[in-house]
């Protein structure tokens, strides 16, 4: 949701006035947008949630508020078929979707399509078409991400971070977890990292969503830690970790929503990455370094794990050395130096791009 927000800047450059209709739970993605007009949301699978009635009924309500907004244009940018629904129903002079489903009622239902051409390009790029296809143009400016938080969120961080005795700046933020975990490290080399890290004096603080699968990494890691760090996993909303990244001298973790939070909101990024491509995901507008495996050719394959077995190779054999020198030149490349010792990170083919 995050990688849509400069659509709605552009189209916004361009004298458009802009509303979003989004899941529930990615309202905060979008939230407080300066280009953004009004934000709708959806509940996802709302017959459950409410019953078929009260579903129903929060339908015909959203239904009614979309209309009386009288939309020129829609632009889709999804394959879901609510978006061809929509259309219909709100008739807007102008709808535009990806050219993504072959059936007759999809291709009827927008006055455009274009063409999702992937490639080598990012995802941004590609969201971005939708709107070249109508005659709106990106710019310099238009193309950055936007991620706004509220004075109140920040310094509720802050508050915490000052029970820890950690000032805004000083601090590495970790986020070793995905909501996929078959792109994640290996405990041991997460701790590894951290531990380095704290040896040369720097401060961590660890994050991670309330999910099972993440807080058991993250007990791992914990685990094998010869220092304490602040942990803030699954205790804070997801504003809240974007204070918390906004803060950070440096980001490290994986090809993941707080990654491209952190590119959003300015904080230099390392990223590991394994199955998944960086040209389409990489940290966008934002000093980073990607740390991946340079030998396995098949890579990105977009699987989980190899042969779908929730573990790649690609990610096992990526040494922890790599992930530190990232670390360092990228620190040392914005002027916030981290101090590991040379010993520590031996020579080895480049990894980082």
């Amino acid at each position: 949701m995050l990688l849509t927000s400069p659509v709605i800047s552009t189209l916004a450059a361009a004298g458009v006035e802009v509303d979003a209709l989004v899941f529930e739970e990615t309202k905060p993605m979008l939230a407080g947008h300066p280009a953004l007009s009004q934000l709708f949301g959806i509940t996802r699978n709302g017959h459950k949630a409410y019953g078929l009635w009260g579903w129903l009924r929060a339908e015909w309500q959203l239904l009614r508020a979309l209309r009386a907004r009288e939309y020129d244009l829609v632009v889709h940018l999804t394959k879901r078929r609510r978006g061809a629904w929509l259309v219909r129903l709100l008739r807007p002079r102008v709808s535009v979707a990806p050219d993504a489903l072959p059936d007759r009622f999809w291709r009827k239902s927008f006055t455009h399509r274009y063409f999702e051409l992937q490639g080598e390009r990012h995802m941004i790029e590609v969201h971005l078409d939708a709107v070249r296809h109508i005659g709106v143009q990106p710019t310099t400016a238009s193309r950055r991400l936007t991620l706004t938080l509220e004075p109140e969120t920040v310094a509720s961080v802050r508050a915490i971070l000052a029970e820890a005795n950690m000032a805004p700046g000083a601090y590495i933020h970790v986020h070793p977890t995905s909501r996929w975990m078959f792109k994640a490290w290996s405990a041991e080399k997460m701790a590894t990292v951290i531990d380095t890290l704290t040896a040369a004096g720097e401060q961590v603080v660890l994050s991670a969503s309330p999910s099972a699968d993440e807080m058991a990494m993250i007990h791992a890691i914990k685990a094998r830690l010869q220092r304490p760090v602040l942990d803030l996993s699954g205790k804070l909303t997801l504003k809240q970790l974007g204070a918390l990244i906004a803060d950070a001298k440096l980001w490290f973790g994986l090809d993941s929503a707080p990654m491209h939070m952190a590119a959003a909101l300015g904080t230099p990024t390392v990223a590991i990455f394994g199955p998944t491509g960086e040209c389409k995901w990489r940290p966008w507008y934002v000093p980073h370094r990607i740390v991946a495996s340079p030998e396995h050719l098949c890579r990105p394959c977009f699987r989980a794990g190899c042969g779908d077995g929730l573990v790649s190779d690609c990610l096992e054999s990526l040494p922890v050395e790599a992930a530190l020198r990232a670390i360092r030149e990228l620190s040392e490349e914005v002027g916030r130096p981290i101090a590991l010792a040379p010993a520590v990170i031996r020579l080895m083919p480049r990894s980082d791009q």
